[in-house]
């Protein structure tokens, strides 16, 4: 375990911003994990760092950042229908649900391509096309920087919501999550095609009775076609979170605004996606200071370059007012802003 000083995160983050941190360590075991969080400097100012791909830095950090590099991946038990397998929080997302497509493990491939480690997923609790990281979590292990115990959370103890989780609220900033345990399926898949473009792209490609590879390279090519790679362009996917309104607001502004796209997430809620109310707002391919909106995905901030993270936070708040002022809807960052 080496520490680093004065080290760029351009690498380390997908917007591609080059600020610094003060400190820079990569972590590989729970044994130096332990040892870097007694270190005095830790303890005065620290980040964790993942795939660094849900993180807009808007200056330079003066404190630790603790890269996670702990890996690994172990079934833990098994039976003919169902496997728990136990994964290191430093494992790169995407490499893993391939694992379980190579294995013929159910349950992750709608989450197929989204950039990011294994432990950050149940932080975020991150979903896409109609799953979340909820439906095939068992639990996690994590260690309290503080008092450097090791606390076990179950899925009740998370309180996972809509890209919600404990450690972004109550709990943040108090653990570092160093395994994840993933309860899949072994055979008698739920296959789920309903959500998005995935049903579309399936008959396009003649397939009648999918399976779960077949779903996930689906989301994969959805992805690919409405996201930029953040090798290609500096991003960090979706912006902002869909907001979620009451219906009878809802209805209001249908009356106003007739091809408003909304879905009923219950009897009172409707979620509407960001992405039309931002587009709607004019923001869709709008450029400026070598940063905007991507000209495919109204929900996606870009860096084409040589942006920084103070105009990208500025360009947010903009679309942020602007969406209030037309729709009277209040969008929240998906992102976390440093």
């Amino acid at each position: 375990m080496t520490v680093l000083e004065n080290v760029s995160l351009k690498a380390y983050n997908t917007f591609g911003l080059n600020t610094k941190a003060a400190y820079f360590i990569s972590i590989g075991t729970i044994k130096d994990l332990h040892a870097i969080l007694k270190r005095e400097f830790v303890q005065k100012k620290a980040m964790i760092l993942g795939g660094g791909s849900n993180l807009l830095l808007t200056r330079d950090f003066d404190g630790a950042v603790i890269k996670m590099d702990i890996c690994g991946k172990e079934v833990i038990a098994e039976d003919d229908d169902k496997v728990l397998i136990k994964v290191g929080a430093g494992e790169n997302w995407h490499e893993f649900v391939l694992y379980c497509l190579d294995n013929d493990w159910g349950g992750v491939e709608n989450l197929s391509l989204i950039p990011g480690t294994v432990g950050a997923a149940p932080m975020q609790n991150i979903g896409a096309y109609g799953v979340e990281i909820q439906h095939v979590f068992d639990h996690l292990t994590a260690v309290n920087k503080t008092t450097l115990e090791t606390r076990r959370f179950n899925k009740d103890e998370c309180k996972f919501g809509y890209r919600e989780s404990v450690f972004k609220n109550i709990h943040k900033d108090e653990y570092v999550i160093t395994h994840v345990v993933f309860k899949l399926t072994k055979r008698h898949h739920t296959i789920n095609t309903s959500y998005g473009a995935i049903e579309d792209v399936l008959k396009q490609r003649n397939i009648k009775s999918p399976g779960i590879r077949e779903v996930s390279e689906a989301v994969v090519s959805i992805r690919q076609s409405k996201l930029p790679d953040p090798e290609e362009i500096g991003n960090a996917g979706s912006f902002f979170k869909n907001p979620t309104i009451d219906k009878i607001d809802f209805e209001g502004l249908k009356a106003e605004f007739p091809s408003i796209p909304g879905y009923e997430i219950s009897d009172q809620m409707v979620k509407i996606p960001a992405a039309w109310l931002i587009e709607n707002c004019g923001w869709k391919g709008y450029t400026r200071n070598h940063i905007g909106v991507h000209k495919n995905q109204a929900l996606v901030l870009v860096n084409y370059g040589n942006g920084t993270g103070s105009d990208l936070k500025m360009l947010a708040s903009e679309i942020q007012d602007s969406v209030a002022s037309k729709f009277g809807i209040e969008l929240s960052p998906e992102v976390n802003i440093i």
